[in-house]
């Protein structure tokens, strides 16, 4: 008989406004507390991005759960538990809730991010070399000489950055196949391939008319949603490697 292996249908990667779903327990972790379903909305981390947090509730019964982290093993997507609370057992049927306004400033966050490496790629050829998010504040660090990481450079690459998310681009992600994906040119804006080979389709985010490359995060549908975007912060992280530290602007 063929073994059973159970995976998650990652359903942020095809919607990243959907704020609730159903779904069935398929494997637990007492260990971590986590549990994994058959399909999830909540985002399990990655990529600079922070796993969500929200609350589980069981269909049959009173439970709930707090979602409090979430990691991707392999086809599995994990969810990680608070409380004290027995954990649900595999086959029960749940109700999952992200916990939005986090989640809501996360996309707002990641797209202005996109928006910034987009603008600082298309205007000084400067790859990305890493990055992180939380739903305060954010970084990007970028292969640039110190000549070139002056006050009016980091000024005017703000200015820019405002101007591409007033401009109320759309944003559209697509899953493809790998072949496909790598044909589009300078689809990996980071500084190495973090890409494993093994993976048969790739999704990607593009800000059209500005930016598209590979990520696996989730994003507004337009850049206006982002509203804008302030420098808050510079540091020099080696001769030719310079962070900006970025803040939303709120509407």
């Amino acid at each position: 008989m063929r073994e059973f292996k159970p995976a998650t249908d990652l359903l942020f990667q095809r919607d990243s406004y959907l704020r609730e779903f159903e779904a069935t327990v398929v494997a637990v972790d007492p260990e971590r507390r986590a549990v994994a379903f058959d399909r999830t909305a909540f985002y399990t981390g990655g990529g600079g991005q922070p796993a969500d947090v929200g609350l589980v509730t069981a269909l049959d019964g009173d439970a709930s759960w707090s979602v409090v982290d979430g990691s991707k093993d392999g086809a599995l997507a994990w969810s990680v538990l608070g409380g004290e609370t027995p954990l649900p057992a595999v086959g029960d049927r749940v109700r999952g809730e992200i916990d939005w306004e986090r989640r809501y400033r996360l996309m707002r966050t990641h797209t202005a991010l996109h928006v910034l490496c987009g603008v600082v790629f298309r205007d000084y050829g400067s790859l990305v070399t890493g990055g992180n998010m939380g739903p305060e504040r954010a970084r990007m660090d970028f292969e640039m000489d110190s000549a070139d990481f002056t006050p009016d450079r980091v000024a005017e690459i703000e200015r820019r950055a405002n101007a591409e998310i007033a401009a109320s681009h759309d944003v559209r992600v697509a899953i493809l196949p790998r072949a496909e994906a790598f044909a589009i040119p300078d689809l990996i804006r980071t500084k190495i391939n973090l890409l494993p080979e093994g993976i048969a389709e790739i999704r990607t985010v593009e800000i059209v008319g500005l930016d598209v490359q590979a990520d696996g995060g989730t994003h507004v549908a337009n850049t206006r949603e982002v509203v804008g975007l302030r420098v808050v912060g510079t540091r020099s992280k080696g001769k030719a490697n310079k962070r900006l530290e970025i803040e939303l602007v709120d509407a």
